[in-house]
């Protein structure tokens, strides 16, 4: 969904948006959410998700308090809300690849503004959680300090006054329809990073709109380009899951000739919110036998279209017999490319296959293959 090169502006200076975007609010909200609505004999289910992403705080408030027939005000919620929620600011965690962003830019001298609907203070003690952001960005600017919030331009223009920049010039960065809405009001470019999955139709008036912003490509908007990709591959901090094999959808050595060696998500929800649909690599450890290159997919495998984001591991090892019910133990080590969907089953074998070989060559370079011998995949 991305405009061809030629069409691009070049950009000059980016303007971020943080909650959703840069950091994973919408985690620690649900979180608290769930708790608060209980005394009012209410459960919070996510439903009106789509409806606050990107709203001012009163906004989101009054949309709570309304859909869900809360018996109090939205000031009274708010001064509920809050402090429970100002109490988790320290839980909110960054999104992937957003501080390698962020140091990226600062690193080649491009100038940050930060242009969130939130007030001044809360994006600052926000940001204060996550080291050396704040010295990275030259403008900060929150909803108290214009006269409208997103979806109006106001804040991406006063971004791009205080950066002393014409805003054709400036490239926003925005998790949400109103953000959107707002970056092309001001006359910049937008691209579009989804905090909600399978919401893309919604952005057709971005520039540009990504997986997560580990596929962001700066060069493509006259910036300068990442230089930490190897053999198309991103290397990543290593994380661990593991449980017993399960049995999948069926499909995978009936229709598309791949057997994936399926873990279950029940336990795993944090990190399918903190780790975004695409293609993965690793190491698979078999206790009792083995340790193996792998290759995974995180998401909703657009072609099949799942319900529910799924973990499907390929262990790079020719089995000659079933082991559902073992213990299955995963490191990845690395990211090859976003969750696509494809024309033809014959193009995903294709795509699949081609996956297998990046991540087999990959998987024998020093920085990956040191993984190998850690103790998680055999204890």
């Amino acid at each position: 969904m991305s405009m061809s090169n030629s069409l691009k502006k070049l950009s000059s200076c980016v303007l971020l948006d943080l909650d959703g975007t840069l950091i994973n609010t919408d985690g620690v909200v649900g979180d608290i959410l769930r708790k608060y609505l209980c005394k009012y004999g209410k459960q919070w289910d996510g439903r009106e998700t789509l409806k606050i992403v990107g709203k001012t705080p009163l906004e989101a408030a009054t949309t709570i308090v309304e859909d869900y027939g809360l018996p109090c005000g939205v000031d009274e919620f708010n001064s509920e809300f809050y402090p429970l929620f100002s109490a988790q600011m320290d839980k909110i965690k960054s999104l992937p690849g957003a501080s390698r962003l962020i140091r990226h830019l600062k690193c080649h001298g491009v100038p940050m503004a930060l242009a969130s609907n939130s007030s001044r203070a809360n994006i600052e003690s926000k940001i204060a959680h996550h080291k050396g952001w704040k010295e990275c960005f030259s403008v900060i600017v929150g909803r108290d300090e214009v006269s409208k919030g997103k979806p109006a331009p106001d804040i991406f223009l006063e971004a791009a006054k205080r950066l002393n920049k014409d805003p054709a010039d400036c490239l926003v960065i925005e998790d949400s329809v109103p953000g959107v809405m707002a970056g092309k009001a001001a006359g910049t470019k937008v691209i579009a990073v989804p905090s909600l999955p399978k919401q893309t139709h919604l952005y057709t008036s971005a520039d540009e709109v990504i997986n997560s912003l580990l596929d962001i490509r700066p060069e493509e908007w006259g910036l300068p380009p990442f230089q930490d990709w190897i053999e198309n591959t991103l290397p990543i901090d290593p994380w661990h899951i593991g449980g017993p094999v399960i049995k999948g959808f069926g499909r995978g050595s009936k229709v598309l000739g791949i057997p994936t060696a399926n873990l279950s998500t029940k336990d795993y929800a944090s990190e399918l919110v903190e780790h975004p649909s695409g293609v993965y690599f690793g190491w698979a450890g078999l206790p009792t036998r083995g340790v193996y290159k792998m290759v995974m997919s995180i998401g909703w495998n657009p072609f099949f279209d799942n319900k529910e984001k799924t973990i499907e591991p390929w262990l790079l090892h020719d089995f000659t017999e079933d082991f559902y019910g073992e213990e299955l133990r995963l490191i990845i080590v690395g990211y090859i490319r976003p969750e696509a969907n494809f024309t033809s089953l014959e193009s995903l074998v294709a795509k699949i296959h081609e996956d297998r070989e990046v991540a087999e060559r990959a998987l024998d370079l020093p920085l990956y293959s040191k993984f190998k011998g850690d103790t998680y995949l055999t204890e």
